[in-house]
Parts: structure tokens; C-alpha cells; sequence
């Protein structure tokens, strides 16, 4: 049975359960001559069933999903020829990869053999069986959670409580694992860039300025051993950050300065849900708006002013990322703006100042902890964009301040070496994840600077 019906099953006995607690809890409360006698809400009740009919079997249903390959795969190898059997364990694990497409009907690499097809008619059979197993468990711990719960409902049973008690427990598992997870990328970025450095010195990387990351097949080719140098890379996602931040911070914020202060009602309703839509465009329709609408109209601007213009250039990338993270500045600022309490305002207006000096001297300063974190966001935005860099900047490694050149990104270069088929014992690839670390880093100080500035020059308001 597959897991999808077997999960729409298990939601099915939490609904029953919900629906058999409350009616329970409502039949002792009868007998109990009033529900205040209970000492929870009849929900409450429901909720306990339906949570003791879902968790458990959500729990044996993903242990059995985890392990089920792994059981499945010795039972089948158990039972497999001596000749088979005993195979070095890279080519038992071709054998079994053939077992398996056979099983499934997916394309077998190797002739079929009778001792194959025998070994993935049992594959099939151990499979059904697997899943008619954990079916049947699953059901029962269900419907068991349900009779156990019901039995025990009586006035004195504390639900709501146990109900929270659970709730927070599985808030806590979920909290665990996101921090787990982020743990885990942290830790496979890292182990990866430690096996680059080992082939690749540290001082080269941080402080190289030629990056050609190419491999020769033999040692007496050109560029054997290739150059990973970083800088270039990290000043051209500065330079096209830097860019896109002109633009999109004095728009962004005095757009939101606008439509908070001085745009009337309807206006504002109008027009914010609008701008907002920017941010909905997806990245590679600003991409090919860049690279067939930007680009072309600032090399033909730079060839009438008598300027050499590159076709792919750092100012057309730049200028795209501006318009789209301007929606990021605009709202998160619009909103920061909007939560500065009117009495400030009231109390700058009763003693003379004017709309814009109020905004100067009280608005913007009370809400500069909030604009910062939405510049933050863009920032962080710019940096990790990659489409408009790819279709508008182009890829070579330059390391300069023109904009007016072609540069490339850290990001872009990231999926570069991961695209395709890749080894990952090459410097070429594992240069991939040396990057996404350094890259991790750099956001990672400026967050903790801006956190420091943002504490330093924060003010409280009653």
C-alpha cells in the first residue's frame, strides 16, 4: 500500500478519535451531572484521542519508510548465491542496484540471470510484504491509541494540560530539527572545504587574484593545476551588490517614507500592492529583461558617449537586482515606519515641527533598527542572487571596478562547478563548497555587525 494512502488513512482514525474523545467526554459529563464537572473543555478531549492515534503511528510509519530499503536489502542478500554473496561490496552493490530496477521494471545494466531474477522476484515479494506489514501495524497502533485514550477519559483526567504538554514537546522536536539541519549544512560545507584546502592552499584561495578553477586531464597540459583565487570573484558580488543597493535603498525608502506619511488612504491601497509585485516576478524574467532590454541600452548609451561597453556588464546587472529587491526595502521599511507610535508624531507636531522634520527627527530615527534589518534582507538578497548575474554580468572572473565591465559572482560560480557531472574528489568541484563557506562567513560578520549597530543606536518607546 503506498505511504500517501496510508497517511490519508491515519489522519482519517485522528478525526475519528477527535470525534470519539469529545463524544466520550460528553457522555461521562452526562453521568458526571454537568460538563463543569470536567476538568477540560470537551475539545480538549478530542484533541488527546487524536494525537495519541497520530503520533505514534506517524512515528512507526517513518521508522518503517527509513529502514525498509536497508531490511529489505539484507533479507534479499541473505539469500542470495554463495557466488553472489561474497562479492567485494562495490559489486554486490551494482548486483543489487540490477535487482532493484528489476524489481521496480526500470532498465538492468548486466545480462538477467536466473539467480537475478529469482533474487528480484523475492525483492517484490519481500516488498509487498514489508508494506502490508507495516499497514497492518500502523492501523492498530491507531486504532489502539484511540480505545486507550477513550478508556481513560474520566472527570479528573487533566486533557488540556497533557494536549499542551504534547503540543510543546513536538514544537520542541520541530525547533530541534531545524536547528539540527542547519547544523548540518554548516558541517557538510565545511568538511567539504577542508578536503579543497588540503589540495588547495588557504593563502591561494583568500588572497589569489586569478580564478580559472580548470582541470587538465594530463599534467602537461596548460592550467593542470588550475587557479583559485577568490578575490575576483567576491569583488565582483560586491561591485554588482553595491550597485543594486544604489538604486533600490533611495527608492525603496523614500517610497516608504511616502506612501506612510504623506500618500493618502486610497492611494496607498493602490499602490503598495503594487509595488509589491516586483517582488513576485520570478528572477529569470528579470534575467532575460536584463540581458535583451538593460544590457543592449547601455552598451548602445556607452558607444554614443564614446565609452567601451562590454555586452555583459556589471551596471546592467546591478541596476535589474536594484528594481527587483526594491519591494524588500519598501515594505519591511513601510512597515517599521508605520509602527512608530502616533503620539511621537503628535507630540513633534504640538511642538512645531513640520511633516518633514518630524520624519527626520523623530519617525526616521525610531524606526532606523527596523530599516536596517530590511536593507539587511536586500543586501543579503543581492548577494545570494544568481540568474540576473548569469544572463547579465556573464561569467568571467574579473577582478576590477567598472562597472561597465563583464564580472561574475560568488553564487554563479557555485552552480558553474556543480553543474553536471562532477567528481568530487577534483579541486574544481570541491572549490564549489570552499566558497559557499567563505561566502557564509562574510553574511555571516555582516549580520553580527549590523546586530551590534542595531543594539548600539536602538531607543525604547513606551
Amino acid at each position: 500500500m503506498q505511504s500517501s494512502f496510508l497517511l490519508f488513512v491515519i489522519f482519517t482514525l485522528m478525526i475519528l478519535g477527535y470525534l470519539a474523545g469529545r463524544r466520550r467526554s460528553l457522555a461521562v459529563a452526562r453521568m458526571s451531572r454537568g460538563p463543569d464537572r470536567l476538568h477540560s473543555l470537551p475539545a480538549y478531549y478530542g484533541f488527546y484521542a487524536a494525537l495519541w492515534a497520530g503520533i505514534p503511528a506517524l512515528f512507526l510509519l517513518a521508522t518503517g519508510v527509513f529502514f525498509q530499503d536497508w531490511i529489505i536489502t539484507k533479507l534479499v542478500v541473505a539469500d542470495l548465491p554463495e557466488t553472489l554473496r561474497t562479492l567485494p561490496p562495490e559489486q554486490l552493490g551494482l548486483v543489487m542496484n540490477d535487482i532493484r530496477n528489476m524489481a521496480t521494471g526500470n532498465i538492468v545494466s548486466t545480462e538477467i540471470t536466473p539467480a537475478i531474477q529469482l533474487a528480484a522476484d523475492h525483492y517484490v515479494r519481500l516488498r509487498d510484504l514489508y508494506s502490508t506489514a507495516t499497514w497492518i501495524l500502523v492501523t492498530c497502533i491507531s486504532v489502539l491509541g484511540i480505545i486507550m485514550v477513550r478508556a481513560r477519559i474520566s472527570p479528573t483526567l487533566r486533557a488540556r494540560n497533557r494536549v499542551e504538554r504534547i503540543v510543546i514537546v513536538i514544537m520542541m522536536v520541530f525547533s530541534s530539527i531545524a536547528i539540527l539541519t542547519t547544523l548540518g549544512v554548516i558541517f557538510s560545507v565545511l568538511y567539504e572545504s577542508l578536503q579543497f584546502f588540503r589540495k588547495v592552499p588557504v593563502t591561494e584561495f583568500i588572497f589569489g587574484t586569478e580564478w580559472s578553477p580548470q582541470i587538465a586531464l594530463r599534467a602537461d597540459q596548460v592550467g593542470a593545476s588550475g587557479s583559485f583565487g577568490s578575490i575576483p570573484l567576491f569583488a565582483g558580488t560586491l561591485l554588482i551588490s553595491v550597485i543594486a543597493m544604489l538604486v533600490a535603498v533611495p527608492i525603496g525608502l523614500m517610497s516608504a517614507i511616502y506612501l506612510s506619511d504623506y500618500a493618502s488612504a486610497r492611494f496607498r491601497a493602490l499602490t503598495k500592492p503594487l509595488l509589491e509585485i516586483l517582488a513576485g516576478i520570478p528572477t529569470v524574467v528579470y534575467g532575460f529583461f536584463a540581458a535583451l532590454t538593460m544590457a543592449p541600452f547601455i552598451r548602445n548609451l556607452g558607444e554614443r558617449l564614446g565609452m567601451e561597453v562590454a555586452s555583459e556588464s556589471a551596471l546592467a546587472a546591478g541596476l535589474v537586482m536594484g528594481v527587483m529587491i526594491i519591494p524588500f526595502v519598501s515594505s519591511l521599511s513601510d512597515d517599521v515606519i508605520n509602527a512608530v507610535p502616533q503620539s511621537l508624531r503628535d507630540g513633534s507636531n504640538a511642538l512645531g515641527a513640520t511633516r518633514s522634520e518630524t520624519i527626520k527627527k523623530v519617525v526616521f530615527p525610531a524606526a532606523l533598527p527596523g530599516i536596517v534589518g530590511g536593507v539587511l534582507l536586500a543586501m543579503s538578497r543581492a548577494i545570494g542572487e544568481t540568474m540576473i548575474v548569469v544572463m547579465a554580468a556573464g561569467l568571467s572572473a574579473n577582478l576590477t571596478a567598472n562597472p561597465l565591465e563583464s564580472v561574475t559572482t560568488v553564487t554563479v560560480q557555485i552552480v558553474t562547478l556543480l553543474t553536471g557531472d562532477q567528481e568530487f574528489d577534483s579541486p574544481k568541484t570541491l572549490a564549489a563548497f570552499a566558497l559557499g563557506m567563505a561566502l557564509f562567513a562574510v553574511t555571516l560578520v555582516m549580520n553580527v555587525i549590523a546586530l551590534r549597530t542595531v543594539r548600539k543606536y536602538r531607543e525604547q518607546y513606551d
